[in-house]
């Protein structure tokens, strides 16, 4: 018990949260201490983020083990009467939901409401994404290339070593989300919310912006 109280811990819950309340601590936490995040001169820090990162996922693997053990009904077939011949009865299978497709180029997803949901790595390329809500929507290494994000609201959205090239983004709302190394070469920002007058509101550490049309009409050297 106290090893779970631990696990709890690490995510910074009470025990006895929700498998709901377990994926976005987890999925907040992640976001915080993911190694990506910390420059590259700080090593020490680095070493940290990846310690860090290596509790978590423990943490949420074994709590989500423990709900899927006692949500999961085990049923036992009766043992054979003595006076009976034993006949063959299979075993009942646990349900596994099938893993999620990370294929999804050419998807359309206008106008659809992603918000909170964690897209990391899969491929979205082609996807038409025009006006959906990406609101702190993770996607950590998402395929984007080509991709119509018009209008979307991605406020503090998640897109750290994105893949963004060619996408567009005319008039995407992208106040508070991290591209931090996205790579951004060619895509259209044309209208794109980034700014509070003169302060600048969007993480861009790293990200290539080589051909990619400003918010202002100007294309980045």
């Amino acid at each position: 018990m106290r090893e779970l109280e631990q696990y709890y811990r690490v995510l910074d819950l009470e025990p006895g949260a929700t498998l709901e309340e377990v994926n976005q601590a987890y999925k907040d936490l992640a976001f915080i201490w993911h190694p990506d995040r910390i420059p590259h001169d700080n090593q020490r820090l680095k070493q940290k983020a990846q310690i860090k990162l290596q509790q978590i996922n423990e943490a949420r693997e074994k709590l989500r083990s423990l709900k899927a053990k006692y949500q999961t009904p085990h049923h036992q077939p009766p043992p054979p009467k003595k006076s009976q011949a034993r006949t063959y009865e299979p075993q009942a299978r646990t349900y596994e939901p099938p893993k999620p497709n990370p294929d999804l180029s050419g998807q359309d997803f206008s106008r659809a409401n992603l918000s909170n949901r964690d897209l990391s790595g899969r491929n979205m390329s082609y996807a038409n994404l025009s006006g959906a809500n990406l609101s702190d929507t993770f996607m950590h290494k998402v395929i984007l290339r080509g991709a119509n994000l018009s209008d979307t609201n991605m406020f503090r959205a998640n897109l750290l070593l994105a893949d963004l090239r060619e996408a567009n983004l005319r008039n995407a709302n992208l106040i508070g989300a991290d591209f931090s190394g996205a790579d951004l070469r060619g895509a259209d920002l044309t209208g794109a919310r980034m700014r509070s007058g003169d302060r600048l509101l969007v993480k861009l550490i790293g990200a290539n912006l080589s051909g990619a049309i400003m918010p202002d009409g100007t294309i980045h050297a």
